[in-house]
């Protein structure tokens, strides 16, 4: 007789009830979460799981699970099926035949060979075959039986995330995946993160990095934490102030395409790069993104302004809009959404941000501000989730589905950012736009991940640059 489990419960077969010959299967797919989680509660990170170079040698062509994910589906069947709940597992053997890959489905079926009354052991054949019909896993388990039925309502596992920020921020660096290494002026490199991520950037060729700072600081820095300078280039200048002004002058002169701030303040930097005649302004107004892959949100999401602009006009709003909008081309969202953010979703006089909301989406509408579709005045809630727009009512192409936001100044901005940074656990890129070049401008405290994943926007930008440059000549 052949049992199947009931959806809503879990309920045991005693060993009365059980016969030689008598048997129950389970179905699971493999999904590329299960391994990553058995990976995460075992500690087993086995390079021929995790190495991917190692994964396409030929000896595995996909993703595999680990063998005792497989083995595993076998005393959940014992435990939660046949003989089912009060199943106490022996003694087993398992004999693995073949590799189990991403979107296999396996069935585990687990059949009585032999009943043993003086001690109610139960030996049961196990055989686990994937959608094509090929034996992956088989083995034999030893089991002592329920002595009493048991019957309970079956309860929901709970929901988990697995917020993998390294893999996040693989997915990003493959976005500059064969682009040549850009030239970009690191300015005063002086503590570890800062000088570790501009050496993790080069690594993995996204820059060919110029050092600028006090040379004997720079080099004690990467001695202490065993960094290898190698061949990149160090500037030689007594302290962060002359950095700054010795990055901005090689930009001017087109010695880089680039410039990442260092362990020196950004208004240091900052002071330099908007300076009047001698610095890296444009027609258009600079102001800051910031990039965000945040784990419960399905696209990146962009936060302006949260770095420079402190209390933007509706006239620098237009420019902050657009710059975020260009990059949201150059990284390949052809028409981003975005969502002018104030804390309620109607105008209000009385709020000046709901005002400046609704002028720049008539403003789109007329053309001076391209290549988005714009809505507002949106809160957050309506910004990010359709549930929540729906429930409020609104209509909109943009709410709940928003690549930009555009928030009402500095301070909602910023802590919105590091909000998402560090509660959940967002992997951010943090870039400077509407200047010369592009500006990676972190602060003091990110990590060089933070470093790595800027220097990827940074890069994507110069190379739209030199194409723009290559068509206009």
């Amino acid at each position: 007789m052949h049992f199947e489990t009931p959806l809503e419960f879990l309920e045991s077969r005693t060993y009365d009830e059980i016969n030689v010959g008598d048997s129950s299967s389970l179905i699971r797919t493999l999904r590329p979460e299960d391994v990553r989680l058995f990976a995460l509660m075992s500690g087993d990170m086995n390079p021929a799981l995790a190495n991917a170079e190692f994964r396409h040698s030929g000896l595995f062509q996909d993703f595999i699970a680990h063998g005792m994910w497989t083995a595993s589906l076998m005393s959940t069947t014992l435990g939660t099926q046949f003989p089912g709940p009060g199943t106490v597992l022996i003694e087993s053997t398992v004999h693995f035949a073949r590799p189990v890959t991403i979107g296999d489905t396996i069935t585990v079926t687990v059949t009585v060979k032999q009943k043993f009354d003086h001690n109610r052991h139960i030996i049961l054949d196990c055989t686990c075959f994937n959608q094509d019909q090929l034996l992956v896993v088989s083995g034999s388990a030893e089991v002592l039986a329920p002595r009493e039925k048991i019957r309970t309502k079956r309860t929901t596992t709970p929901e988990i995330t697995i917020s993998d920020k390294y893999a996040r921020l693989q997915v990003l660096v493959k976005r500059a995946e064969g682009l040549a290494p850009i030239d970009m002026a690191v300015v005063h490199p002086c503590d570890r993160e800062s000088l570790r991520g501009a050496l993790l950037a080069a690594e993995a060729n996204l820059i060919d990095p110029i050092l600028i700072g006090p040379e004997q600081k720079i080099r004690a820095v990467a001695e202490e934490n065993g960094f290898d300078l190698g061949q990149h280039r160090i500037v030689n200048v007594k302290h962060s102030h002359e950095a700054a002004a010795m990055a901005v002058t090689l930009i001017r002169s087109n010695d880089v395409e680039a410039l990442m701030k260092g362990s020196l303040h950004t208004d240091e930097l900052m002071a330099e790069v908007i300076a009047r005649g001698t610095g890296l302004r444009t027609e258009r107004r600079i102001s800051h993104v910031f990039l965000m892959d945040v784990p419960t949100y399905p696209r990146p999401v962009m936060i302006t302004d949260a770095a420079v602009n402190i209390l933007p006009t509706l006239q620098e709003k237009v420019d902050i809009i657009q710059n975020a909008i260009d990059l949201a081309h150059i990284i390949g969202t052809a028409e981003p959404k975005v969502a002018i953010l104030s804390a309620v979703e109607t105008v209000n006089p009385k709020i000046q941000s709901t005002l400046d909301a609704a002028a720049l989406c008539k403003m789109a509408d007329r053309g001076q501000i391209k290549g988005g579709l714009l809505d507002g005045p949106l809160a957050f809630d309506n910004a990010v989730s359709l549930v929540a727009a729906k429930t409020k009512g609104i209509r909109s192409a943009v709410a709940g589905r928003a690549d930009i936001l555009v928030v009402p100044d500095l301070e909602s901005g910023n802590m919105l950012a590091k909000q998402l940074e560090y509660l959940g656990n967002a992997l951010s890129a943090g870039i400077v736009l509407g200047a010369r070049v592009p500006i990676v401008l972190t602060s003091r405290a990110d990590t060089a991940e933070t470093r790595i994943a800027s220097c990827v926007i940074a890069a994507l930008i110069a190379h739209a640059a030199r194409e723009k440059q290559a068509s206009e000549r």
